[in-house]
């Protein structure tokens, strides 16, 4: 095997020099690495699973990488001893920094091994060039790295979901001590501390706290919206039990409205028994005594007020709607007089007037129209036949 021609002067120099830099550089790089707040979270945590086995790939690369970082800095303080003996460099000196910079310098101690996977030969340590152990030690970083970015990232996303989940417990709290009804949220807590340890302890298995922890946010909001109306019902209670004494007004005009509307229509048109309309409002004026007097908390009381009110506000247009549905019975009928009368006359430019047939059906459809009360559904199929006869006619 030739000996390797040694370097000159000037590249002994330089190579000394951009050796110098790197290790300064690489320096720089593994203090970084150290001085990264996820690093210093995990040389003190107590890992579980996923996490902890890739953890420990990641500490037995950085292991290796130190021992490689201390190696090549050992060849760099003795080149740069050489270097410093004289200050001109000798042929002895430059063959010494050749070996040193380009040759396989760099001694990788061969690792202990258990004594089931040792024999009796001596083991063999490993050769780099400074090159080569760079080389090495950068996959050792990157393999580290990797790891702590993935950590990282999983933390990053899920502990402030889980700050501002028990920020939203502690606001629930806080709003149910302002109400004077702390709520029971001990579930909420358990299942917060239960998620906060999984992400702590096996980030990279925690796939399934993001949507569970949703969940919890959504159960705490909940909460949280429920003892906010809860409130603003204690601090609004007696305006909106005046509104809502209003709004019981309203229904008795309302369904008063649809009396009259039925008393004056089921004269005219033949109404079933269930058109009659029936009041709504004692059994809301029940419920609102109730709602005064027996009431529990002032969470309860708020869904049974919000509930009330929208059984009056149902109550009314229901109301509302009966009085104008019966009203309109009374501009149907009219509406068939008129068609009926239509149709007659079309009947006369036809010359089907007369037609004993046609006339039967206009006589049949004519006193049920004008008769009281008026049956609207036989009126109507009356009309429809005497319509079909003379169009029938006059085709």
């Amino acid at each position: 095997m030739s000996q390797r021609p040694p370097l000159s002067s000037e590249a002994a120099e330089h190579a000394l020099r951009m050796r110098a830099a790197e290790r300064d550089r690489i320096s720089g790089d593994l203090l970084d690495l150290e001085s990264h707040t996820t690093y210093q979270v995990l040389k003190s945590a107590t890992l579980t699973d996923a996490t902890r086995r890739r953890w420990a790939e990641a500490q037995a690369a950085l292991a290796t990488l130190w021992s490689l970082y201390d190696a090549y800095r050992g060849v760099l303080r003795e080149a740069e001893k050489i270097r410093a003996e004289r200050s001109r460099l000798g042929g002895e000196q430059l063959e010494a920094l050749t070996a040193l910079l380009s040759g396989p310098s760099v001694v990788l101690k061969a690792p202990r091994r258990p004594v089931e996977e040792r024999s009796l030969l001596p083991p063999a340590d490993e050769r780099l060039t400074l090159d080569e152990t760079v080389l090495r030690m950068d996959a050792a970083f990157q393999l580290a790295t990797d790891a702590l970015t993935e950590i990282d990232s999983v933390w990053s996303a899920l502990l402030p979901r889980l700050d501002s989940a028990a920020a939203a417990l502690a606001g629930a709290r806080e709003l149910g001590d302002r109400l004077g009804e702390p709520v029971d949220l001990s579930r909420e807590d358990a299942d917060l501390a239960r998620l906060r340890d999984v992400v702590l302890a096996d980030p990279l298995g925690a796939g399934h706290v993001k949507q569970e922890l949703d969940a919890l946010v959504r159960r705490a909001e909940g909460v949280r919206a429920d003892l906010e109306r809860a409130l603003k019902v204690k601090d609004e209670y007696g305006t909106r039990r005046e509104n809502l004494q209003a709004a019981l007004d309203r229904v008795r005009a309302a369904e008063s409205e649809a009396r009259l509307a039925h008393g004056a229509v089921v004269a005219k048109i033949a109404l079933p028994p269930q058109a009659r309309p029936r009041s709504g409002v004692p059994e809301l004026e029940a419920e609102l005594a109730r709602l005064d007097v027996a009431a529990g908390g002032w969470l309860e009381r708020a869904g049974r007020l919000a509930e009330l009110e929208k059984r009056a506000e149902e109550a009314e247009a229901r109301a509302s709607a009966a009085a104008r549905a019966l009203h309109g019975l009374l501009g149907r009928r009219d509406e068939l007089r008129g068609l009926l009368g239509a149709i007659q006359a079309k009947a006369a430019r036809t010359g089907m007037v007369e037609d004993p047939v046609a006339m039967r059906l206009y006589e049949e459809a004519r006193v049920l129209l004008w008769t009281a009360p008026c049956d609207l559904t036989r009126a109507a199929a009356a009309v429809d036949q005497y319509k079909r006869a003379i169009h029938g006619g006059g085709r």
